[in-house]
């Protein structure tokens, strides 16, 4: 998986934390699927507390796939700090859902029928993983989340996410994560091509409100 920064490498393949997760599966089973869902948790969170969000979404032929993380966080830090201090948890994260994006493809369900969906670090992993493996998803949903990288990260548009729908909600007074940092998410999505919906909600902190799950649900039905 390439990563779309100047002058970084691509991650290592070696084991790591993450690899032979846990996966919790949810819905219908992907042969009678009308499409995927890469459900991630958020830091301190489970697979089975996001399946929560997942009885929200209003599509009964939906197969969800929600892993879960190596001692409940995908990688240790902030998604600010500088990306090496992160390893190897960020590099293993990114494989888990290469292997389940793979894995649910050759159950017959492809990835623009398959969507990437998280909640705060799992949103930002959503995100880090579309933009390092641009191509067509059903579509990217990150709820309180953004691009990983340091302060001043800049980043190629490297790839095509051209036709994939793209869901961004924020609240304006989230303390983990600021809003520079998802209009730079935005930014880069659409410099990928992809069909960007960001919205910005103001007093709300770090959390997830109804006009988000309309959006969700929305994006959902589009996908046929």
């Amino acid at each position: 998986m390439a990563d779309p920064r100047n002058g970084k490498p691509e991650p290592s393949r070696q084991q790591g934390p993450h690899q032979g997760a846990a996966v919790v599966e949810f819905g219908v089973p992907l042969a009678g699927a009308g499409a995927a869902v890469i459900l991630l948790h958020g830091r301190g969170a489970t697979a089975e507390n996001i399946l929560g969000l997942a009885e929200q979404f209003g599509r009964q032929d939906l197969a969800i796939r929600a892993p879960q993380a190596a001692g409940n966080s995908w990688y240790p830090y902030s998604f600010l700090a500088p990306l090496d201090q992160n390893e190897p948890g960020l590099s293993s994260a990114l494989r888990l859902i290469e292997h389940l994006l793979g894995d649910i493809a050759r159950q017959g369900t492809p990835p623009e029928k398959t969507v990437l969906a998280g909640f705060s670090q799992g949103a930002c992993l959503a995100l880090e993983f579309a933009t390092r493996n641009p191509r067509r998803y059903g579509a990217v949903i990150a709820l309180s989340g953004g691009v990983i990288g340091p302060p001043g990260t800049t980043w190629n548009a490297l790839g095509s996410l051209e036709f994939t729908p793209v869901f961004l909600g924020s609240g304006d007074l989230d303390s983990h994560i600021p809003l520079e940092r998802v209009h730079e998410t935005t930014e880069l999505l659409r410099r990928l091509g992809a069909e960007v919906t960001e919205r910005i909600y103001p007093g709300m902190g770090h959390g997830i409100n109804e006009d988000e799950m309309v959006m969700v649900r929305q994006l959902l039905n589009s996908i046929g």
